[in-house]
């Protein structure tokens, strides 16, 4: 790389961060590290301000207050992305179609270096349109993206299918997920809950919180509870309380009210 680069790291998890970083400088010694964001706030707030001094930007999709797609509809992108991602392969490959280039996690040197000289080799395509940035939003917004309508569980020797809809709750506790069916059945699968919330109905689930994603048909009543957070009550026996997180409050409303 004979030019300078600077990059802007957008990546919630620090040893991530520290790791790109470190591959970054290793591959050349022309890239200068602006700045490390973690959040869909502070990259945005970034963007609004130093965006022109960025030649291209390494985006996680999950960050600590939400998903990266956020980004695109408050500031308008205009650099190039590279995103550093856990997706699955149905998501890559809408990645790779709309040429927007991936790292998928864990990263590798290799990876990194396919990359940037992918990215040099295409250098009059280094500024992305108006257009380009519309076309991210509407891939990470999840559109004709496919969703499960089933999952496959197991009941001892057994192996059975429940449907999404027969899903009343998603809830994570520890490194383990479980669902809930509206029989109050409970079952581990092998899903994180970020896994969950990319092949998922968005219109019928939403993650109120860390820990639980719950499905609209399972709700009961909804609660002011304090500090300006939300109280689910579901239509199964569930003794734990569920709680709507403050930054997630707005957007449950939307979706709620039949606007997401």
């Amino acid at each position: 790389m004979k030019k300078s680069l600077n990059v802007l790291i957008i990546e919630d998890e620090a040893p991530a961060a520290e790791k790109l970083e470190r591959y970054l400088l290793k591959y050349s010694s022309n890239i200068k590290i602006l700045n490390r964001l973690d959040s869909v706030t502070t990259a945005v707030e970034w963007l609004e301000d130093h965006q022109a001094e960025a030649d291209l930007i390494f985006m996680d999709v999950q960050l600590t207050d939400g998903k990266s797609f956020e980004i695109f509809k408050r500031v308008r992108v205009v650099k190039p992305v590279i995103f550093v991602t856990a997706y699955n392969e149905y998501a890559l490959d809408a990645f790779k179609v709309s040429s927007i280039d991936y790292l998928l996690k864990p990263i590798t040197l290799t990876d990194l270096s396919t990359s940037l000289q992918k990215l040099e080799s295409l250098s009059e395509q280094l500024r992305w349109s108006e257009s380009k940035s519309d076309e991210v939003l509407e891939l990470l917004s999840g559109k004709d993206r496919p969703l499960k309508t089933r999952f496959m569980v197991k009941l001892g020797d057994h192996i059975r299918s429940v449907t999404a809809q027969q899903i009343s709750v998603f809830f994570a506790d520890g490194r383990d997920v479980y669902l809930i069916t509206d029989q109050h059945k409970k079952f581990i699968i092998d899903y994180t809950l970020e896994n969950l919330e990319e092949v998922l109905d968005p219109k019928s689930f939403f993650r109120i919180n860390r820990s639980y994603i719950i499905n609209i048909n399972a709700i009961q009543d909804v609660m002011v509870y304090s500090n300006s957070r939300l109280k689910i009550t579901l239509n199964i026996k569930w003794d734990p309380e569920i709680i709507v997180s403050r930054e997630k409050v707005g957007d449950f409303k939307q979706w709620f009210d039949g606007g997401k």
